[in-house]
């Protein structure tokens, strides 16, 4: 942890796992920049292919970090909007 670093709240949940990769839900609170993967890690899990933070770029040649699902509302309208992605192949071949 960093002395000047921001206060930054991530919330996650484990979908599901094999004998190397974990798939997590993660919700953010805060949106502070790498905040994902800092966290990550720092307890001990990076992102696989994140060299900058320690993962392993043996099976992915990117971070293995996907937005599947962004809500927010509208600014003029504030109308809730809801955008989903599936996962890319390179990431679908790790779990």
């Amino acid at each position: 942890m960093r002395e000047d670093g921001q206060k930054a709240v991530t919330h996650y949940r484990r979908l599901k796992y094999n004998d190397k990769y974990s798939l997590l839900e993660i919700k953010l609170e805060t949106g502070r920049t790498h905040q994902i993967r800092v966290h990550f890690s720092y307890i001990g899990h990076p992102l696989a292919g994140d060299e900058l933070y320690g993962g392993e770029c043996e099976d992915i040649k990117r971070q293995a970090l996907h937005c599947g699902r962004l809500e927010f509302n509208q600014p003029v309208t504030g109308i809730p909007i809801s955008v989903c992605s599936d996962f890319p192949d390179d990431i679908k071949n790790l779990i």
